[in-house]
């Protein structure tokens, strides 16, 4: 018997077309993500040797109950019906973890048209970030 051992290599770009310009990076804020908030259609599933993902640009909100952030949802009434900020980067985890650290942008320009979900700026009463948000398309 021959063994070989194999390695192999993926590379994956983050697809952040949605930051206009790197103003704000200075100000993101750490954040721990509340994986049992995000059901299926709000992260890539693992597939072919790679994690799920949570793509970066993706809208969240606080939970008032455990301070952890979910999917920004307007008719929520756990707290992330306030949104907070957009999540900066992708974000990786394995199946069947219950959180996982993150950055979250609360000041920069964003094109809105370029996030990876349809969404809607909400009024100024249900924000806590400091976005500005256009759309290039």
């Amino acid at each position: 018997m021959d063994l070989q051992p194999i390695t192999t290599e993926t590379t994956v770009t983050a697809d952040r077309r949605w930051l206009l310009s790197t103003y704000g990076t200075e100000t993101n804020k750490t954040i721990t993500l509340d994986l049992a908030q995000f059901g299926a259609g709000t992260f890539t599933p693992a597939a072919n040797g790679l994690p799920n993902v949570i793509p970066s640009g993706t809208p969240l909100g606080r939970v008032t109950a455990n301070g952890l952030y979910g999917p920004y949802d307007s008719t929520a009434t756990d707290g992330t019906q306030t949104f907070a900020g957009l999540l900066e980067f992708d974000v990786a985890f394995n199946t069947g973890s219950t959180r996982v650290g993150a950055a979250l942008r609360i000041v920069g320009d964003i094109d809105v048209s370029q996030l990876p979900v349809d969404f809607t700026v909400p009024a100024a009463a249900n924000r806590t970030d400091h976005l500005v948000f256009s759309d290039r398309s």
